[in-house]
């Protein structure tokens, strides 16, 4: 393999590492789409059978869109959106008693805020390689 063709692969390689979890997540959760709504509703979400199609739809559709090429930004910036949510109503290490749970709790929030900011990374990267 030539040099200038590494580039592309090993980008699709980085951008498929990124949306790994995200593709295990919406997988199991389609097949399982009771355990899905139950999840939901454990975080006291409103609508859990809703909440987990539209998680299920953000999951998959934003890996395909990124994993594609086609509306790669749109894709970056759901997942992106959707971490943050998601992140924000998970992970609520402020509210835990001081020991391991809460350490881990934390170290979880923190990892998805890196996940925010790769996404925006992607965002970013695609517009500004986007034709104009």
């Amino acid at each position: 393999m030539r040099d200038h063709a590494i580039g592309p692969v090993l980008r699709w390689i980085g951008l498929l590492g990124l949306c790994a979890a995200y593709l295990q997540g919406g997988l199991n959760k389609a097949l399982d789409l009771q355990a899905a709504a139950a999840e939901a509703a454990r975080f006291g979400l409103p609508l859990p059978m809703a909440v987990a199609g539209a998680t299920i739809v953000v999951e998959l559709g934003g890996s395909a869109l990124v994993l594609s090429g086609r509306w790669r930004w749109f894709g970056a910036l759901a997942l992106g959106v959707f971490t943050l949510a998601a992140t924000l109503v998970a992970n609520r290490f402020w509210e835990m008693p001081p020991g391991q749970a809460r350490f881990m709790t934390a170290n979880a929030f923190h990892e998805h805020l890196g996940l925010v900011g790769a996404w925006l990374l992607v965002f970013l990267i695609d517009r500004q390689e986007a034709p104009r």
